[in-house]
């Protein structure tokens, strides 16, 4: 049947003398189909769109079919007879006769489908040469603003877009088939220790909070600076990579760190697990017994299946492509992102404003999460606004550029540490006209701080499939370490 769907091309005599390809006799035979029967428009619907066909004028019939039959109106050569007298452009292929030529062009409503998809195909190759003629073009310096690399990021993108576009996912899902997928990961949570069913956090109130981390969800850890969010990625991400040391299947965890190095990354996760300061580590100035402990976790630690890329100001469609390689290589089931303002958007591409900039990143990562079906964590900041209220709980609002993070993250959690505030405010004896007053409130302030002391708050402020509250942790300044806090035992003692 489709032998005689045969790309149109003129003979190959070089490559500036062929024709881009097309298929007029599909596109006649489609149109013939979809006149004589409105349900062949059933199967292709879903993909085809009217830029899709070679001649535009096929594209304007097909549009006019599509208006009236998606007005639930019958769209045949009668009422299609007007609008053919009287579009110019029409006339001159024929009018009315044009229409009893496409009729007898006409295929089955069975084939109409494989007619489409050789239309969409056709569609497709011809983006493809644009596409190409633009690589050499902006190779040639065309578009002096972009060099080799950005160039490349620019034609990933354009090659991301184009082999999603239309791609609109398997359709309908049984709801048997929904159901045993539930059944399933309802049971994976029940067999596994702390009934966790996605992928453990690290922390043991998070996880039962959350479930763990889930597949295609976009997860936002915002905070004030100092509040140490970079150290309770690294927590989440650490916990993950040693879970997935101990299972069967490959999976890794990718972090894209834009402000530190892989190094002062490394050396961080290296001071919360030897328990050694990061600045003593830096500045060498530790005992042979504390080196030795240090070298000793490196070994134990060093085979963890942890991905560093600190590439600054990295672009949306470069992680992207890094991701994808990654999965394919070593399996991916976690990325972290630190964080989400410093990252670009794709390769050209130029946002008219910083709030629609950050919608093109939040947009991305939740689309790279669909995509490879792993978490996405990007940490983002806080504005200031934060700083000039009492309580300096984030809530929602204060999240930079907060429309577009709000809306496509499936989760949104704060880090605060109540701490942090109040080792700032201790009291000034300038300000008590008497000095029992002032040791007063210093004794108050003490104890206040003392109630606080390596406390925070993981304050979960959207959850799209599960409870928000608080999570309190557990956090060691002196070695920036989060951990689950025990709130059983005097003192907090903690795991």
């Amino acid at each position: 049947m489709l032998a005689a769907m045969n790309t149109i091309d003129s003979p190959p005599l070089g490559l500036s003398q062929r024709l881009p390809p097309a298929n007029l006799q599909a596109e006649q035979s489609l149109l013939g189909a979809l006149l004589a029967n409105n349900r062949a428009y059933e199967r292709v619907s879903e993909f085809l769109a009217p830029e899709h066909f070679a001649d535009p004028l096929h594209g304007r019939i097909y549009q006019s079919i599509c208006r009236r039959i998606e007005a639930g109106q019958i769209a045949d050569a009668v009422t299609l007879k007007t609008e053919f007298e009287q579009d110019g452009a029409l006339a001159e292929l024929g009018g009315v006769a044009y229409l009893a030529q496409l009729l007898s062009a006409m295929v089955g409503i069975i084939n109409a489908g494989d007619y489409g998809r050789a239309i969409y195909d056709t569609w497709l190759r011809r983006q493809l040469i644009d596409l190409g003629e633009t690589v050499v073009n902006n190779a040639f310096g065309a578009d002096p603003e972009l060099d080799g690399a950005a160039q490349i990021e620019a034609a990933e993108h354009t090659l991301f877009e184009l082999a999603t576009e239309g791609a609109n996912g398997q359709g309908f899902v049984t709801f048997e088939r929904a159901l045993t997928d539930a059944i399933a990961g309802a049971e994976r949570a029940f067999k596994r220790a702390g009934h966790v069913s996605g992928l453990t956090t690290g922390l043991r109130d998070l996880d039962a909070k959350m479930g763990g981390l889930h597949p295609s969800d976009l997860v936002i850890l915002a905070g004030r600076p100092g509040m140490g969010k970079t150290a309770l990625a690294t927590k989440i991400g650490f916990g993950a990579a040693r879970a997935l040391a101990g299972e069967s299947t490959p999976g890794s965890v990718a972090i894209f760190s834009l402000e530190m190095s892989a190094e002062q990354l490394a050396t961080r996760l290296l001071s919360e697990e030897a328990r050694i300061s990061g600045d003593r580590i830096r500045r060498g100035d530790i005992a042979q017994k504390e080196f030795d402990s240090f070298v000793r976790v490196s070994r134990d630690i060093a085979s963890l299946p942890l991905h560093i890329d600190d590439t600054p100001a990295i672009t949306l469609s470069a992680l992207r492509t890094r991701c994808r390689r990654l999965q394919r290589t070593r399996g991916l089931s976690l990325v972290i992102v630190d964080y989400l303002q410093l990252m670009r958007p794709a390769a050209g591409t130029r946002p008219e404003n910083r709030v629609q900039e950050i919608s093109q990143i939040t947009q991305g990562l939740k689309a790279i999460a669909k995509e490879l079906s792993v978490p996405v964590l990007a940490l983002s900041q806080l504005s200031r606004a934060v700083e000039s209220r009492e309580d300096k709980r984030p809530q929602l609002a204060d999240l930079r550029e907060s429309g577009s993070i709000e809306q496509d993250a499936d989760v949104v959690m704060f880090i605060y540490r109540d701490e942090y505030y109040l080792a700032q405010r201790a009291p000034k004896q300038m300000g008590f006209d008497k000095d029992d007053k002032f040791h007063e409130a210093m004794e108050k302030w003490q104890r206040d701080l003392e109630a606080v002391h390596n406390r925070a708050e993981l304050i979960l402020a959207k959850q799209r499939h599960g409870p928000t509250g608080m999570v309190p942790l557990f956090f060691e300044a002196e070695f920036t370490r989060y951990a689950d806090l025990d709130l059983v035992h005097a003192g907090g003692e903690h795991g």
